[in-house]
């Protein structure tokens, strides 16, 4: 075969835009030459270090459409802080079968117990495998339902948020929900029902989201379809942010720890 020189392999690999193999070409050759890599070898080798470079891209790409409040990893969260935790369903659910089946997920606890944390985990995890996922607070959800509602754009609203295959609803019950707030989330919950995940981080335990939506009736509804194909986690510790102030002094040890009235669902 004719030998063949730099700028010609790396014009080459720019028309296939190799642009991982081109970018290190040298560093990648003369690591495979000391590795005593056979031709097969080497061309694995090589390909797979494109791979890993569109992965990155693709997830890094995919996070910024996802709309993450900040980076969390499944290897920072603490869970020896969580006694309550079950590490062992935490990677499960980070396998995201639960997500592939369509079915809900939701994290239940006490302000700064690391709900948000596990949410983002596995929004991540759920995009390295190839899931579009989308992360919104429930109040600024219920605002894109309002206005859309107000603007005639309703069913173009819930068109968009029924696309990713994870829908991550963050602090759901730390605001009331305003009147009718509650029949357009049904509308939204109904829509993604059985086709698209929903993961909901809360403060309230289900038996008062009653309360939280203003209108048992459809709460009931919700709670319906949400748990029909659901796991439920509780966490029942410490606030993360106070313990670190209680530590220092400057907060007494808190009540009973948030419960709730249900703990598992398939």
């Amino acid at each position: 075969m004719t030998a063949v020189d730099h700028e010609t392999l790396v014009a080459m690999l720019d028309r296939l835009k190799l642009t991982a193999i081109r970018d290190q070409l040298d560093t990648l050759l003369d690591e495979a030459a000391r590795s005593d890599m056979t031709l097969r070898e080497s061309l694995a080798f090589l390909v797979q270090r494109e791979i890993a470079r569109r992965d990155e891209r693709r997830i890094s790409m995919a996070s910024k459409l996802a709309q993450f409040p900040f980076v969390r990893e499944l290897a920072g969260f603490e869970f020896e802080a969580q006694p309550s935790l079950d590490p062992g369903q935490i990677r499960e659910l980070a396998t995201c079968r639960w997500i592939a089946h369509g079915d809900t997920t939701l994290l239940l606890g006490p302000p700064g117990t690391g709900k948000t944390h596990l949410a983002v985990a596995l929004g991540r995890e759920a995009i390295r495998q190839n899931h579009s996922v989308q992360f919104v607070t429930a109040a600024t959800l219920v605002a894109m339902l309002a206005k859309g509602h107000d603007d005639g754009l309703l069913e173009k609203q819930l068109t968009q948020l029924s696309r990713p295959k994870l829908l991550i609803i963050d602090e759901l019950g730390y605001l009331p929900f305003e009147a009718n707030a509650a029949h357009l989330f049904f509308q939204l919950v109904s829509r993604r029902y059985e086709k698209g995940s929903i993961l909901i981080t809360s403060n309230r335990s289900v038996g008062e989201w009653g309360s939280v939506f203003g209108d048992p009736v459809v709460a009931t509804a919700i709670l319906d379809r949400l748990l029909h194909h659901s796991t439920v986690i509780t966490i029942r510790g410490d606030s993360y942010r106070l313990r670190e102030k209680r530590r220092s002094g400057l907060l007494q040890k808190a009540g009973p720890a948030f419960e709730t009235d249900k703990a598992n669902h398939s």
